[in-house]
């Protein structure tokens, strides 16, 4: 099944612990994992980030909030049950816990207020049904959405942007990523080639032990098999092992197929892999702003 939600963990959380027993968060995370008949897969799932696994990261969330209900409480570091007030909510059997119930206790209402400043929620005509998600991973995907959006508009400019200049692009991104020596070397080898398909020649390293080739197209069309048969031709021409095919638009199945059947190794990167290239290594990019997201050092608080 799909991994839940973090509200759809809150219940089974709370029976998991309904014991009245201390126990782990990776004991709860793993009998919840059972509980909701994850696969491993489902179960290593990582946010966008890759920092947190998806399926851990909403069960901390459920038990945050719970905290802060009352209902479960930590004992020491790692380790929580449950409490008098969660044991009698589990005496009414509801049918599920969810943000909306946990507003009717005084607690939870103060310090989601605290940690929002003082904004109550009660005023909310969508009360649940929008924070299905939880913090991490709703900015997680603005930082998503944002970048999508950067890379549409890196795209639009970068077929707008004249032959000569696309081919400086490509250089920067080949020199960020560690290729080609100097800046300088690499400008003086890409874009003078123009030899059957070859449009220049970058340094696989800073030695020169290596030699790739390159062929960047600034295209609007779907770049078929033929073209990187041409280029694969040209290849073999210059008895050359390596070859980078770049474009601002994408490639056909059968260009795909064609490259992983060949021995010549050629990389294909279309307008989004260049374009999230060209964020990753600050390439026609600013930085517009830098957040930090800090967590509780529980070693600070051990007293020894």
């Amino acid at each position: 099944m799909a991994i839940p939600d973090f509200q759809s963990v809150m219940l089974p959380l709370l029976k998991f612990c309904a014991d009245g027993q201390e126990h782990t968060n990776r004991e709860a995370i793993d009998a919840l994992a059972q509980e909701f008949r994850l696969t491993e897969e489902e179960q290593k799932q990582l946010l966008p980030s890759g920092q947190q696994c998806v399926f851990e990261n909403r069960v901390a969330w459920a038990r945050a909030h719970m905290k802060m209900a009352g209902l479960v409480e930590n004992t020491r570091r790692g380790i929580f049950r449950i409490t008098d007030r969660g044991a009698q909510l589990l005496k009414k059997s509801p049918p599920e816990i969810n943000l909306r119930l946990l507003r009717d206790f005084p607690e939870y209402l103060e310090a989601r207020d605290r940690n929002q400043g003082n904004k109550s929620e009660e005023a909310s005509t969508t009360p649940d049904e929008q924070e299905r998600k939880t913090p991490a991973e709703r900015l997680e995907e603005a930082y998503e959405i944002l970048r999508k959006n950067l890379a549409s508009e890196l795209i639009l400019q970068l077929k707008s942007a004249s032959p000569s200049f696309f081919e400086k692009v490509v250089v920067e991104v080949l020199v960020k990523m560690g290729y080609g020596g100097s800046r300088k070397d690499a400008g003086q080898a890409i874009g003078r080639s123009g030899d059957e398909g070859i449009d220049g020649i970058i340094k696989e390293d800073r030695l020169g032990l290596d030699i790739i080739y390159i062929q960047a197209k600034r295209w609007e069309n779907t770049v078929t098999r033929p073209e990187i048969q041409k280029f694969a031709g040209a290849l073999q021409g210059k008895r050359a092992r390596k070859g980078i095919f770049i474009t601002t638009s994408d490639f056909s199945q059968n260009a795909h197929e064609y490259v992983a059947a060949i021995e010549s190794k050629i990389i294909l990167i279309d307008g989004q892999q260049l374009s999230q290239l060209m964020i990753d290594f600050g390439v026609g990019v600013a930085t517009d702003a830098i957040y930090e997201l800090k967590r509780l050092d529980s070693d600070y608080f051990t007293e020894t």
